[in-house]
């Protein structure tokens, strides 16, 4: 068979474990325990379990949305699709080409962090390994992504399985460990505000580190790219994205929990990814060869992550392409495997310049925080958009079926609480607590508006040219050859 037969991606190929742990993966939650979540310590001090705790109930308002989006829209084409046809196709496009770039990216971010925490680690402990040949370890890393993503949704999900379940348990266990060390200095008072950095006391120190780990839930809505390729996708897609938000933000509120009280509440504000005041200089310090499984776990991490953002920037630039708005080189399905194969190459090509292009010219780490910024800077302001989307959908074209507090007030709530992550992402020093950025990392923002532009630029051409393939960006590609799904009111979709 020729990959022209091949109509597209495998169909019912996952269930809701290999969904929700698409999910889990992107979130890199040992990366985000051991680096992202510590970011907002400066600001919380020894209150960071109430500011985290803060931050998943932000999150889960725009996960509620995706989630709602996600069972009346299972489409590969996700938060493109939810604001096509919630707002307009044009926006869809826009949301589209900027979320495929930025998942493009993902993948050389943590291959910069797997080669520079690697080639840390090694050099701590045998100093004759030189601290900056990070890029070996990065090239091995790329491998192994793209032989998961050549090889179909199903191994590649399931790889992605099994090192979310290693990652996570590896933190649950030592946070467990660290409460029962910590006797009685367990104490409830960090969920107060009695423990805030020095300079930012009470409510707003804990806002101001709230807004900082809020960037470690991104990745929550990483499961809707897959709704063609999953078994029962109304009922799995919404029980994926909230089951991730939820099970990774409790995990994200012990860890978080278990390290103050066991550090001590009082001096946390120093606590950070790195040092005798991290999570491995702790398990050096104090649990003896521990400190390896911890090791271990954050560079499982940034494998899973990378091949989870692979997977979500394969699919949809697949759903793109698929209706023309994207070359159709990216629609082309593997005859075996039924994976984007063409995707997948082109997304290691880019993973692999752009890590060694800006981890060479600069340094890996400051490759990592240019990335980092470009990514999450886009990804907010996408959630701020599908927040949006999932008002204007369910008030526009699903009246019957419109909820006041699910479909308007957790919108914009949703908006409220990234609206001042999206700030401090761009350094946009509207609060006292957002630093601004300098150069390199300060060519984020041109990089993204560039970007946008071009985008901009290639719409206006579609729209005159070819305005069918904007509009076809609202199309939910469920199943082509079969008429609509009715929705749950019994009602055909639109």
């Amino acid at each position: 068979m020729s990959e022209e037969a091949v109509p597209g991606l495998r169909r019912e190929a996952i269930g809701l474990r290999e969904v929700l742990f698409q999910s889990i993966t992107a979130m890199a939650p040992a990366a985000a325990v051991a680096a992202s979540v510590p970011s907002g310590a400066a600001f919380a001090g020894g209150s960071l379990p109430l500011a985290v705790l803060i931050a998943l109930v932000a999150c889960l308002f725009t996960a509620s949305c995706v989630a709602e989006l996600a069972r009346e829209m299972p489409s590969a084409g996700s938060v493109a699709t939810y604001t096509a046809r919630g707002l307009h196709p044009s926006a869809g496009f826009l949301v589209g080409w900027g979320y495929v770039f930025v998942e493009a990216l993902v993948p050389p971010l943590l291959l910069l962090q797997l080669g520079f925490t690697t080639a840390g680690t090694l050099h701590q402990e045998w100093s004759s390994y030189p601290d900056d040949l990070w890029w070996p370890w990065s090239l091995a890393g790329a491998v192994v992504i793209a032989v998961a993503g050549y090889r179909g949704v199903r191994a590649s999900a399931r790889f992605g399985t099994v090192l979310g379940v290693f990652e996570v348990l590896v933190f649950l266990v030592f946070a467990v460990w660290l409460i029962v060390r910590a006797g009685g200095d367990n104490t409830l008072s960090v969920f107060g505000t009695s423990h805030t950095a020095e300079g930012y006391d009470g409510i707003s120190g804990v806002f101001a580190g709230s807004v900082y780990t809020v960037l470690a839930f991104a990745g929550f809505e990483a499961a809707a790219p897959l709704a063609e390729e999953t078994r029962d996708p109304r009922r799995t897609m919404h029980r994926a994205v909230l089951g991730a938000a939820l099970a990774i933000g409790f995990v994200y509120v012990l860890t978080t929990y278990a390290m103050s009280v066991y550090f001590g509440p009082d001096r946390f504000a120093g606590f950070g990814a790195s040092g005798a005041a991290s999570w491995e200089g702790v398990a050096r310090a104090s649990f003896g060869l521990f400190w390896v499984l911890v090791f271990l776990a954050v560079v499982n991490s940034t494998i899973a992550n990378a091949n989870a953002c692979a997977t979500v920037s394969t699919r949809t630039a697949f759903a793109l392409a698929r209706i023309r708005v994207l070359p159709a080189f990216f629609a082309r399905v593997h005859p075996r495997h039924r994976s984007p194969a063409a995707g997948v190459a082109v997304q290691c090509a880019v993973a692999v310049a752009v890590m060694l292009g800006l981890g060479l010219a600069y340094d890996p780490v400051t490759a990592f925080l240019l990335l980092a910024t470009v990514i999450v800077t886009v990804v907010i302001g996408v959630y701020i958009v599908v927040d949006l989307a999932c008002a204007g959908y369910f008030l526009r074209r699903r009246r019957e079926l419109f909820d006041p507090v699910r479909h308007l007030v957790f919108p914009l709530l949703g908006i409220v609480a990234f609206v001042p992550a999206l700030l401090t992402a761009a350094g946009l020093p509207v609060f006292d607590f957002v630093t601004g950025l300098t150069a390199p990392v300060s060519y984020a923002g041109p990089v993204v508006g560039v970007w946008m532009s071009v985008g901009a630029v290639i719409l206006i051409f579609l729209l005159r040219r070819h305005p069918e393939r904007i509009a076809a960006t609202a199309r939910v590609h469920l199943d082509e050859t079969s008429p609509p799904a009715p929705s749950q009111s019994g009602a055909v979709q639109p």
